[in-house]
């Protein structure tokens, strides 16, 4: 892509907040809590909703009900830090005339407390797609292909931003640019995934995007 973007499309965590390693720590106590018999299981659900985790990984109704309360009570007391330098790219690509969506798996709930904990934060966004609005998690392409559809963009047009190997594998499934953030997992690891690998937005701009794109 050597233009710039007609959209822009992020993975909330690990991509906008950092919260990663929080969720690492939870969903490794509730598996704790809750065998499930796979390895590294943190890491292999990142990227999917929360009704397919439960119905892949605990079908019981008491097993799923459980880990729900678990899940809550950690989310209601968790913080969500907005990583430096999202605030200002977001800004920066609203005033180049880029449309900006969040693409995530969260649900509504835990939407809102963002939005409570961040005044403002939502508006800086043109449409927000979480896992309300889709029926397949990543890797599948669909919530990056709802969110393009939803800002008038070709997903080929669009470039997409995320941390984790699921969400990257959804982004190049769309057709689109993909950024990898190496705010999750090592850089080196996150290269064959992806067009292009940051550390984070400081410093980035819609015009510096333009150039890290025609790379």
């Amino acid at each position: 892509m050597n233009r710039i973007p007609s959209a822009a499309l992020f993975d909330l965590d690990g991509v906008l907040i950092d919260s990663e390693t929080t969720y690492t720590g939870i969903w490794s106590r509730i598996e704790s809590a809750h065998p499930t018999g796979i390895e590294n299981f943190a890491q292999k659900i990142k990227g999917s909703t929360l009704p397919q985790i439960l119905s892949k990984y605990f079908p019981e109704p008491e097993i799923q009900a459980d880990v729900v309360r678990m899940l809550n009570a950690d989310e209601q007391t968790m913080p969500f830090p907005i990583y430096d330098g999202v605030t200002d790219f977001l800004k920066s690509l609203r005033d180049a005339g880029i449309p900006a969506a969040i693409v995530t798996s969260s649900n509504g709930i835990k939407m809102t407390r963002l939005y409570e904990m961040h005044p403002g934060f939502r508006e800086l966004f043109d449409t927000i797609i979480t896992a309300d609005d889709i029926t397949r998690s990543k890797p599948d392409p669909e919530c990056y292909i709802t969110a393009a559809a939803r800002l008038g963009a070709n997903p080929a047009d669009a470039v997409v931003f995320e941390d984790s190997f699921n969400g990257l594998r959804a982004g190049r499934a769309a057709g689109a640019h993909v950024v990898a953030l190496s705010t999750t997992n090592p850089a080196e690891s996150l290269r064959e995934y992806a067009d292009t690998v940051i550390p984070s937005f400081k410093g980035l701009t819609a015009q510096s995007l333009k150039e890290l794109l025609s790379l």
